[in-house]
């Protein structure tokens, strides 16, 4: 034998991030368009992938690429590889805009007999 490199080739998914509430752990949604066996009719399929975030870095709506690995649990089987493209980050906090609000007043009302 010569001096031959054996590099396997791991299999390779890009998807999207549907869940990052894990420690760790991200969910990866990989959708994949194929012909009906009977009908021809192009048709989408989705899966769910379980994958092993180090550093913590996906987050919901980031399309990433996810790398075959040996398992890590139950349903890991997958490791983040990159993340491709980063999701818009949508905030309902004003004051990171510069908008300034004033303090909110909530006028309740009670139905019934008023004591005295």
């Amino acid at each position: 034998m010569t001096e031959e490199t054996k590099h396997s080739v791991k299999n390779e998914k890009i998807g999207s991030v549907v869940s990052a509430r894990m420690a760790k752990t991200i969910v990866v949604e990989v959708t994949r368009r194929v012909p009906h066996p009977l009908y021809k009719r192009i048709v989408s399929k989705r899966k769910k992938f379980y994958a092993h975030d180090e550093e913590g870095a996906a987050k919901v709506g980031d399309v990433v690429r996810i790398i075959e690995c040996r398992p890590m649990s139950k349903l890991k089987r997958w490791r983040l590889g990159e993340i491709v493209r980063q999701a818009v980050q949508v905030t309902t906090d004003l004051s990171s805009i510069g908008i300034v609000t004033g303090p909110e007043k909530r006028v309740t009302k009670k139905k019934g007999k008023q004591r005295a």
